[in-house]
């Protein structure tokens, strides 16, 4: 390949296409002009030349696809479209020729959107910082739940897994099996939503410490599933989704071996960083899209954020001040949201910078919404996936710097079998998840028969999955009291441990811990309790004064024994202003489901409405 030695714009892309290809000497035409003289120097400087063995010679566009094709066999491609496809040989030909006549706008252009190293980027470093972070997310995610497991799906939980199992086994024969794939099928009372959650924790640890990445991955997004699908309406979060779509796109790009060392593995597919990167492009503008296909006139006005901060499901102490802020600001911020949201994912789909850029905006709104409200993980998981859109060149400027001393000695080759088998795969979801992506952006049309059928056949394993939170906005905070009593007149209330009760109490941090019954609380308040089946289940336990449940809560007033009666009170709630004195100001709203007690029968307890209070 004989290139012009004295343009800029030339010697960047030329030790790009170097680093990459093996055969192919690269010469300025300065040296190499008198080496072929039936070449004047004016074609030399005019375009680049490829010179191959046989004698045969090509110039400008083609001689850029025939060296990729010789240098890559991968990146044949462009050579195949620039032969075979009518109209795409003078296409490319003439951008060829209207860069070589601007060459030093195109340089500053390149360098200002791959940057002044003109080497591909390497993703090694990259993907060790990215399964150390799954790893970490998935330890967060299976303690925060080990806490939790018994009093929600526990033998004594709210929803006890061996029931839902035994139930969908009675209603759908072994098909249950398919529908609800979980571990707990072995055996489904007992312990078993704790040990899975136990197991899940310990295969963290391992997956920390290095050991084996492909199989303890597999483990962990089967642990992580079976746990999700008899969690029920508990772990029916889309970070919970997401956690299971990233770990299972994580076994793609996960180096094999049992404890591969970072500068020795081969490089990550680049089909898997393009479907973590589709996940994350999903993820963002599904955020934004969804808000505004609500048609919720808040989100149209700009005027969301106004209320956002104080009807969230949890907000914390700063939640409070970010309420305070003028309503001019939060209008901004809502438009710089919108901004964030569904213009910045398209940057994702670009070089190197414009990636960098969209990192840095992704990554402030992330930052901006853990310092307001508490989500658990999610904005912990949201971060590492953004890790993909930074190479290594970038990121052994922040790590410490040992661990980029070895990546000079990587080994680049990857085995072609397990490249195909993840490039088919990878096809296979990205199809899916345009699918689902599709069917919410396009409603209410109808998707082909085949595409349903795709969609049924991987929606229970809730790998693939639609994203976008609070796309109708709540204007109001309606909250639930639980209280109970002994006589049916003197009524004391239940203390939860993170969502709001007592309004002079200051709301409490909760994130990365997820806790499951007082978020649902929130969803159930904007129902009522006859479409929330889990919430007469509540009441029922906490008649009973089931341990594994009353732990769930921070107070129970009556440690003794269990309440003869249980009532939930509707109160709205609103954020005190600068000056007014607690943190919160409520209003009661009247009776969110009226009292019960326990009935007696031969079958067990049953909750029956309280009866009428005697006349005196």
């Amino acid at each position: 390949m004989v290139f012009d030695g004295d343009c800029g714009f030339c010697r960047i892309w030329i030790a790009r296409w170097r680093r990459g290809s093996t055969g192919i000497d690269y010469v300025p035409y300065q040296e190499a002009a008198d080496w072929f003289p039936a070449i004047s120097r004016e074609a030399f400087a005019r375009a680049v030349h490829l010179v191959e063995p046989g004698g045969k010679v090509s110039r400008g566009a083609e001689a850029v696809f025939r060296a990729l094709a010789l240098g890559r066999p991968r990146r044949r491609l462009p050579l195949w479209l620039y032969r075979h496809v009518p109209g795409v040989a003078a296409l490319t030909e003439a951008a060829y020729r209207l860069v070589a006549a601007r060459r030093q706008l195109f340089s500053g252009l390149t360098r200002l959107l791959w940057g002044p190293n003109p080497e591909p980027p390497t993703y090694i470093l990259t993907r060790w910082l990215f399964i150390k972070g799954l790893a970490l997310i998935y330890l967060i995610a299976f303690l925060s739940l080990l806490v939790q497991a018994d009093g929600l799906m526990g033998p004594n939980g709210i929803l006890p897994a061996a029931d839902y199992l035994q139930a969908a086994h009675a209603q759908l024969g072994t098909d249950a099996y398919r529908v609800l794939p979980t571990l707990a099928w072995l055996h489904p009372g007992g312990a078993m939503p704790v040990i899975l959650c136990a197991l899940g924790a310990g295969l963290s640890l391992v997956l920390l410490a290095g050991l084996a990445p492909v199989p303890v991955l597999a483990g962990l997004w089967a642990l992580y599933l079976s746990v999700t699908v008899i969690g029920q309406d508990f772990l029916a979060f889309q970070w919970d989704g997401l956690l299971l779509e990233t770990g299972f796109l994580a076994l793609l790009l996960a180096p094999g071996g049992m404890r591969p060392r970072l500068g020795l593995a081969s490089p990550p597919a680049g089909a898997a960083l393009f479907l973590l990167r589709w996940t994350l492009f999903r993820l963002m503008f599904m955020s934004g899209a969804v808000k505004l296909l609500s048609g919720d006139p808040k989100w149209w006005n700009l005027s969301a954020l106004t209320v956002h901060y104080e009807t969230q499901p949890l907000p914390h102490a700063l939640s409070w001040f970010a309420h305070q802020l003028p309503a001019r600001i939060q209008t901004a911020s809502c438009l710089v949201m919108f901004i964030v949201e569904l213009a910045v994912p398209f940057l994702i789909w670009m070089p190197r910078r414009p990636r960098q850029v969209a990192f840095a905006a992704f990554a402030l709104l992330q930052f901006l919404i853990l310092l307001t409200g508490n989500y658990g993980f999610f904005n912990l998981l949201a971060l590492l996936l953004m890790l993909v859109l930074l190479d290594d060149d970038v990121l052994r400027r922040v790590v410490p710097g040992r661990l980029g001393w070895h990546l000079g000695a990587s080994d680049r080759r990857i085995r072609r079998l397990r490249q195909g088998l993840i490039t088919l795969m990878v096809m296979a979801l990205f199809a899916v998840g345009l699918m689902k992506m599709s069917d919410r952006l396009l409603r209410p049309a109808p998707l082909p028969a085949a595409a349903r059928k795709a969609l049924a056949w991987t929606g229970p394993f809730r790998t693939i999955n639609n994203y976008g939170l609070f796309a109708v906005m709540t204007p109001h905070r309606p909250e639930i009291q639980i209280e109970g009593s002994r006589d049916g007149r003197a009524w004391e209330a239940y203390t939860f441990r993170w969502k709001p009760g007592d309004p002079s109490l200051r709301p409490r941090l909760a994130a990365p811990h997820m806790p499951r019954l007082d978020w649902q609380m929130w969803f159930a308040a904007l129902g009522d309790a006859r479409s929330t089946p889990w919430f007469a289940r509540f009441r029922q336990a906490l008649l009973e004064g089931r341990p594994e449940v009353l732990r769930l809560m921070a107070h129970n007033p009556f440690p003794d024994r269990p309440p003869r009666y249980v009532r939930a009170v509707l109160y709205r709630y609103r954020f005190t202003k600068t000056g007014e004195d607690g943190w919160w100001q409520r209003e009661a709203r009247g009776l969110y489901a009226p009292p019960v007690s326990l009935r007696r029968q031969a079958g067990g307890p049953e909750v029956a409405p309280l009866p009428a209070p005697p006349r005196t």
